[in-house]
């Protein structure tokens, strides 16, 4: 009787102070660490382009949590090599984790001489790295729209849906797309 009316007491007080015992058979969740993933670039073949990259890599932080892009300390092995090229801009579709490799943005300027926002090509194909497939046609509010959101479209953020995917592709460090490694050519 009196380990009884102590364990009642027991259980009385955890409860009152809020930390709860797991009943039988019941499972623990194992905690999920809150870090972002952080995602390094090189931008030392990005010519003209570094400046836009940087913006487009800023606009991701400023809306995503999960995951987080910072330029690679030189001599260091990146996760995203951005390098510029003549012909029409693309990247490799994601989601992609630290220490995976392979990921490249082609930054195009054949895109660029038509007259296409700097600053949106850059976030648009870094969007493709965080595994954002297009979404074409699409609006000038769709980042993942690209080209369809036409020339005049100065629009470099993504909208909610593009960035809960996102959040999605890096919560808790799941791997989210199924087409992980294919090279989207942006036209």
């Amino acid at each position: 009787m009196f380990r009884r009316t102590v364990l009642g007491v027991a259980v009385t007080l955890l409860g009152l102070v809020g930390v709860a015992a797991p009943q039988a058979g019941a499972t623990v969740e194992p905690q999920v660490s809150t870090a972002a993933v952080v995602l390094t670039y090189d931008d030392s073949q990005a010519a003209e382009f570094v400046d836009a990259v940087a913006a487009g890599a800023e606009v991701w932080n400023t809306h995503v949590t999960n995951v987080q892009l910072q330029k690679a300390e030189p001599g260091t092995e990146a996760d995203i090599t951005i390098i510029a090229n003549d012909g029409w801009p693309q990247a490799t579709l994601g989601p992609f984790f630290p220490g995976e490799g392979g990921a490249t943005v082609w930054y195009g300027r054949q895109a660029v001489n038509d007259g296409y926002n700097l600053v949106r090509i850059a976030s648009h194909e870094l969007g493709h790295v965080l595994g954002l497939p297009d979404m074409k046609p699409g609006p000038c509010e769709s980042l993942m729209s690209g080209s369809t959101g036409g020339v005049d479209c100065a629009n470099v953020n993504p909208n909610a849906e593009e960035i809960a995917a996102v959040e999605a592709n890096y919560a808790g460090g799941r791997i989210a797309a199924p087409h992980k490694g294919t090279v989207v050519v942006d036209r």
